[in-house]
C-alpha cells in the first residue's frame, strides 16, 4: 500500500506542481556605462558617416600628392637658374611635406564635424543621456579620432616621403630614411597632424558651430601666422614662434634656424595648445545643459 503525501497550504487546497518554489527572473545583462564601452560607441559612430571616409581620402591625397608634387617640381628646376631662394634650399623632407598644409585643413574640419555636427543635427542628447558623464565623451572622441589622424598622418607622411625621394634622386636634395633626423621629421609630421585633428575635436565641442570652429581652426593654422609678421620684428621673434601651427612646424623641420623652435620644445608648445583648447571644451560641456 502506497502512502501519497501531501502539502497543506492553509487552504485545504492542494497547492499543485511546483508549489512552495519562488519563481527565478531571468538575471538582466550588465549594461553600465565603462570606457571601453563609451570608446567602442564613439569608434563605431566615426566610421558610420560618409564624411569620414571622403574627409579621410582627401587629408591622405592632400599629404601624397602634394608632396610628390612638389619633388617633380623640384626635379624639374633642379641646376637651372629659374630656382632660387627657400626652394633651391628645399630637401627630400620639406619637399615631401609640403602637402601637411593642406592635410591639416581636412583632418581638423573632420575633428570639428565629429563634434560640431551633433550638436548641429540634435543627436548630442542621445549622447549624452547613453553616458551621463560628458568628460568622457569628450575624451572618447579625441582618441579614437586623434589615432585615426596620426595613422593617416604617419602613413601618407611615408608614402609622400618614400616616392618623393625615389624622383629626387641625384639632385641635391636627395636624402635617404636613413638621414639624420629624417626618420624624426616624418614621425613628427604624423604626430602633429594627429593633435590637429584632436584641436578640432576641441573646437567642435567648445563653440558647437561647424562654421565657427572651421573658422577659428584655419585662423589659427593659416591667417594669424601671416598676420603676425605685420609685428615690429621684436615681436615676431618672441612671438610668433609659439603659434599653433609655427610649433606644430617646427615637430617635422629637418633643420632649425634661431627664430624657429626646436622639435622637442615645439612639440610641447603645441601640445599646450592643444590641451587649452580641450579644457575649455570640457569645461562647457561640464557647465552647459546639453
Amino acid at each position: 500500500m502506497s502512502t501519497l503525501a501531501t502539502t497543506d497550504n492553509g487552504t485545504g487546497a492542494d497547492p499543485g506542481p511546483g508549489a512552495g518554489t519562488s519563481p527565478t527572473r531571468a538575471a538582466r545583462p550588465d549594461y553600465r556605462v565603462t570606457g571601453r564601452r563609451v570608446l567602442a560607441s564613439e569608434w563605431a559612430k566615426l566610421w558610420s558617416l560618409r564624411s569620414t571616409w571622403i574627409t579621410l581620402t582627401l587629408g591622405l591625397l592632400f599629404l601624397v600628392a602634394f608632396g610628390v608634387i612638389a619633388a617633380i617640381r623640384y626635379k624639374a628646376l633642379a641646376g637651372s637658374p629659374r630656382i632660387g631662394g627657400d626652394f633651391a634650399a628645399s630637401t627630400a623632407v620639406s619637399l615631401s611635406l609640403f602637402g601637411a598644409n593642406f592635410a591639416q585643413l581636412a583632418l581638423g574640419v573632420l575633428g570639428v564635424l565629429i563634434t560640431a555636427g551633433e550638436y548641429s543635427t540634435g543627436t548630442i542628447r542621445s549622447t549624452m543621456t547613453a553616458v551621463p558623464r560628458r568628460l568622457p565623451v569628450l575624451w572618447s572622441k579625441a582618441a579614437v579620432y586623434g589615432v585615426v589622424a596620426l595613422v593617416v598622418g604617419l602613413v601618407g607622411a611615408f608614402v609622400a616621403f618614400l616616392i618623393g625621394g625615389g624622383l629626387l634622386a641625384g639632385t641635391p636634395a636627395a636624402l635617404g630614411l636613413g638621414h639624420a633626423g629624417v626618420l624624426r621629421s616624418l614621425l613628427g609630421a604624423g604626430l602633429y597632424l594627429g593633435l590637429v585633428g584632436v584641436v578640432g575635436i576641441a573646437l567642435g565641442a567648445l563653440l558647437r558651430s561647424v562654421a565657427g570652429a572651421v573658422a577659428v581652426l584655419i585662423a589659427a593654422l593659416m591667417l594669424i601666422p601671416g598676420l603676425a609678421t605685420l609685428l615690429p620684428t621684436s615681436w615676431q621673434d618672441n612671438v610668433t614662434p609659439y603659434l599653433p601651427s609655427n610649433a606644430g612646424h617646427a615637430m617635422f623641420a629637418l633643420t632649425q634656424d634661431p627664430t624657429t623652435l626646436s622639435p622637442l620644445t615645439g612639440l610641447l608648445v603645441f601640445v599646450g595648445w592643444t590641451v587649452l583648447v580641450l579644457a575649455g571644451a570640457g569645461y562647457r560641456m561640464v557647465r552647459s545643459d546639453v
